[in-house]
């Protein structure tokens, strides 16, 4: 009989509640989705009740905690949810951790689908795969800190340094979103890297109005020759993409200084962003003396590319000597960081990272 604790997970979002629960790190039981379109808070709240009551009778058991993500702004340790865009119900701030803990007596954790994707892929995704193949290499270096990002509706992230979550003093640690569009700097960045943003430079040099354009999946397929359509707007809608993601990881990265995962719906389209993507972060600057600069202190490299994962997890460098004796050190003078796709899907990262973080914080009460 497996008596370790089962957690229950909700992944939220504007469009769906979609529900799990996990023991051991795994997924128990087949997720399912609630719509969470409802007229009332009153009822939006129901299907939430509904959603992990659902879970006791699929699991036949009852949890130890839930721990879920939900949409901001929010006050993530206290469990309070905002005024919300895409549930406007919300609107004046909702009780969540203290109205579910009253109905179901176990402790529950909320946090951002940004940070916990991030904590799921730097516990169990991307992050220990690149060590491991830096292992097999033989090479010593060893990765501990992770950037990840979600790119889909919205643009979300969060950070995780030396596996412990970076929630910040506010709860709004890792809101790469609000960094400043570099190709509209009037705007934020989340207008060039969405949804919306591929659709709408699609739609702007294809000639053709926004509901009329095609969804990035099928912009993915043009852009690949695989479907017909303009693919020269195509190209150009996943060029305009990267140009902003590059500079906005670059500024990103160069403060935290360890790995990127991408997730999110469009990260599947990554075999045509990623080149343009790797390439602008490596560009250097031009600098007003005629000298440039480069433009991280780090060179990035494409971890889908199996050439460039090669040259990533190598050993390089050499042994050089001691000033003033015979002994020899080794010196890697290189600076490297990688740039891959969730490894775990982005739900299965997020519910993950959602139990990861409860089991952390059931292990603090103890």
């Amino acid at each position: 009989m497996n008596n370790s604790p089962i957690i229950f997970i909700l992944d939220a979002g504007g469009t769906g509640f979609k529900f799990s629960a996990v023991r051991d790190g795994r997924e128990i039981i087949e997720p399912f989705t609630i719509p969470s379109a409802a007229p009332t808070l009153e009822e939006v709240l129901k299907k939430l009740i509904t959603g992990f009551h659902e879970c006791e009778t699929r699991c036949d058991a009852k949890a130890a905690a839930i721990s879920f993500c939900f949409p901001g702004p929010a006050d993530y340790p206290n469990g309070i949810i905002g005024d919300l865009e895409n549930l406007p119900s919300f609107k004046g701030g909702v009780a969540l951790k203290a109205m579910l803990e009253n109905e179901f007596k176990v402790p529950v954790f909320i946090n951002n689908d940004g940070d916990l994707f991030a904590y799921g892929e730097a516990l169990a995704g991307l992050l220990p795969e690149v060590n491991k193949l830096l292992e097999q290499q033989r090479n010593p270096k060893r990765y501990k800190n992770l950037l990840g990002v979600t790119i889909g509706t919205g643009f979300g992230g969060g950070i995780v340094i030396d596996k412990v979550l970076l929630n910040g003093d506010n709860s709004a640690g890792g809101e790469i979103n609000r960094h400043r569009n570099p190709l509209y700097p009037e705007t934020s960045a989340e207008d060039s890297i969405s949804i919306r943003a591929v659709r709408r430079v699609y739609g702007r040099e294809a000639g053709i109005a926004f509901d009329d354009t095609p969804h990035p999946y099928d912009i993915y397929k043009i852009a690949m020759g695989e479907k017909p359509g303009d693919k020269e707007a195509a190209l150009k809608s996943w060029e305009e993409m990267a140009t902003a993601l590059a500079d906005v990881l670059s500024n990103a990265i160069s403060l935290i200084d360890g790995i990127i995962v991408i997730g999110g719906g469009l990260s599947g389209a990554w075999p045509v962003f990623m080149p343009t993507l790797i390439k602008k972060m490596n560009e250097p600057f031009p600098g007003l003396n005629g000298h440039t600069l480069s433009r991280m202190e780090t060179d990035a490299y494409n971890l889908m590319d199996p050439q460039d994962m090669i040259r990533f997890t190598e050993k390089p460098g050499m042994m050089i000597k001691v000033p003033f004796s015979d002994q020899q050190v080794w010196y890697d003078p290189t600076k490297r960081i990688g740039v891959g796709v969730t490894k775990l899907g982005t739900s299965s990262a997020v519910a993950i990272g959602a139990y990861a973080y409860a089991m952390q914080q059931l292990s603090q009460r103890e």
